[in-house]
């Protein structure tokens, strides 16, 4: 996997309304369970970003350590929310992958202005790197936000602010059985007549560590503040 980006697709709009709920059992911190990617050469450029892209994160204007992954390595927005520490001529930084770079090829990782600056003189325009992927530093539990326009009958989810990249997300209605949604390109998982909840929501990390989250009640573009964290 690697990063770069630059001319990516819009976001997709997200909401900041949510509720607190319930949760299962913390999963192992255990370091050799987590998948963190073997240092690797690149190249990395820099755009004008913002937070937002293809994995319909919010702009964070307070956080722009972030970088665009490129297309060969996308895996279906697999990678959205990972972070990998990058190092360059005159430095070190930790950015979080929050976009697409359609044109860039495997290896290149495109960084924000602000991250670049870190590795490199803007003026560098384009430099050689070498980074590998590491565990994300989140101030608190994961979220799950629900897109604009989900109900009973369509139902997109994401998961946000995680330590690990996430490789599954589960949800089971009271009394049935866990469904397992569909990963889009946007890094949402969606999920058709889920019914009207609350639901159980498990997440699966790469490597296999879970997190189970009770009563989340549906909603329409609105954020659910999760109680635990990988």
């Amino acid at each position: 996997m690697v990063f770069a980006c630059g001319a990516c697709a819009p976001s997709i709009p997200a909401g900041d309304a949510g509720g607190a709920q319930e949760g299962g059992v913390l999963p192992s911190s255990d370091a050799s369970a987590r998948p963190l990617g073997e240092t690797r050469d690149g190249i990395a450029t820099y755009y004008d970003a913002t937070g937002a892209g293809n994995c319909s994160f919010d702009p964070s204007p307070g956080d722009l350590m972030v970088a665009a992954m490129n297309a060969p390595e996308w895996n279906n927005s697999a990678v959205c929310g990972a972070c990998a520490e990058v190092t360059g001529p005159s430095g070190t930084v930790t950015v979080r992958i929050v976009d697409r770079c359609p044109e860039c090829a495997a290896g290149h990782l495109d960084l924000s202005r602000e991250a670049f600056e870190r590795i490199a003189p803007l003026a560098s325009g384009r430099v050689s790197t070498r980074w590998r992927f590491v565990e994300c530093a989140p101030r608190g539990p994961i979220s799950l936000k629900w897109k604009d326009g989900t109900n009973q009958w369509w139902a997109a989810l994401q998961v946000r602010d995680h330590r690990l990249p996430i490789e599954r997300v589960e949800v089971q209605a009271t009394g049935g059985a866990f469904t397992t949604l569909a990963r889009q390109s946007y890094n949402y998982f969606i999920g058709t007549d889920l019914g009207p909840g609350p639901f159980t929501v498990r997440v699966t990390a790469l490597g296999g560590a879970q997190i189970t989250e009770t009563n989340v009640a549906l909603g329409d573009n609105t954020v659910v503040a999760g109680t635990q964290q990988f």
